[in-house]
Parts: structure tokens; sequence; C-alpha cells
């Protein structure tokens, strides 16, 4: 489990395919690696991946071709939020994130509104019935909260601090984003259709 609160920004130094998966090399940027093993999470633009292998300055990790199908950003030279998975005695500042995304979704504005970022962006049809308005989604890994929502498209604000700490301050139209819906509503789908 994650919280949605980037603790730092790495980047991706190597993609290489392995069958039907994909093997990924990450420099880690300021992340504290010192309390980190072999067979840890850490989350990586939102992404649920077990390290493989440790370096002074970075990890790898290997990605599945489920998670290469509905997973964006996952290339060379690309910069990724990273977080590592939460302990049982730290603070959720965010909301519970699994790591398990939901989709991609494409950034269609990036407009500056008095020092912050609003961003508006389209999601897959099949991810409609989970958002909500006043709720919560994690976009590439950051917990944040739903402003205004259309049929295909929500906005979130972006403050200064999420702006500098996160990779979503570069973020133009026509990026893809990685999705994951808030965990509660799952729960509460689960819930209505085995009442039904």
């Amino acid at each position: 489990m994650f919280t949605g609160i980037v603790q730092a920004v790495g980047r991706i130094e190597n993609v290489k395919a392995a069958g039907r998966t994909a093997a990924l090399t990450i420099h880690a940027g300021q992340l504290d690696l010192t309390d980190v093993a072999v067979g840890d999470s850490i989350a990586c633009n939102g992404i649920c991946l077990t390290v493989t292998a440790l370096k002074p300055d970075g990890f790898s990790v290997d990605v599945s071709q489920e998670t290469l199908k509905v997973c964006a950003g996952l290339i060379a030279n690309a910069p990724v939020n990273l977080e590592k998975s939460l302990r049982l005695a730290d603070r959720l500042d965010g909301h519970l994130v699994t790591g398990h995304v939901d989709g991609s979704g494409e950034i269609r504005t990036v407009e500056p509104v008095e020092g912050n970022n609003e961003i508006t962006i389209r999601f897959p049809a099949s991810l409609a019935r989970y958002i909500a308005r006043k709720g919560s989604i994690a976009v590439n890994g950051v917990s944040l909260t739903v402003n205004a929502l259309t049929n295909d498209t929500f906005s979130v604000n972006l403050i200064p601090h999420t702006l500098a700490m996160t990779n979503l301050g570069a973020l133009k139209p026509g990026d893809r984003v990685n999705l994951e819906i808030d965990l509660l509503a799952r729960y509460v789908e689960r819930i209505l259709n085995a009442a039904e």
C-alpha cells in the first residue's frame, strides 16, 4: 500500500524487453534506498513494482505484460514519481493507493490558475462510474482530489509543491498518465453487485 505522496522523482535509465515482460533500471533520484531490500515494493508512476536488484543510486524491477497493457510512461529517460511502500506506523497524508493502475488517461488541458496548474484529463469510459467530484484519484501515483467532472474528463488542481516535487509539473496536452481509482469505490461496487 501507498499514500500517493511522492517521495522523489527518479528517471528510467534502461528498458529491456524480456519476452512478454520488461526489465527496467531506475535511477532513484533523491529517494533514500538505505532501508530498501530486494523484494520490496516501490510505486513508480503509481505502479506497484517489486525491486529485483539494488545499486547505490537506483534499482531494477520487472514489469509484467498485464502492467504494460494498462500503464503509460515506462520508457527510457522518462521521469518517474517514486514512493516506498507504506508502513503501518506511517502517516496517511494522501489516500490509500494500491499501486494497481486501472488505466491510462490523456492530458487535455493545462491551465495556470493563480500560481497553480489546473489539468483536465480524459479517462477511459470503463472508469467513469468510479470517479466522483471531490473524490480521490491517483495520477501517476500522486494522490489528488477531483475538482470537476464530465462524462469523460475530470480536472484536478496542482499546487506549487506538487508541481515542484513530482513529474506532473511537466505535463502537456496529449501526454498519457496512469490512473488509479479510489480503493473504496472498488469495494462499494463489489458490495452493490453482491446484493443483487
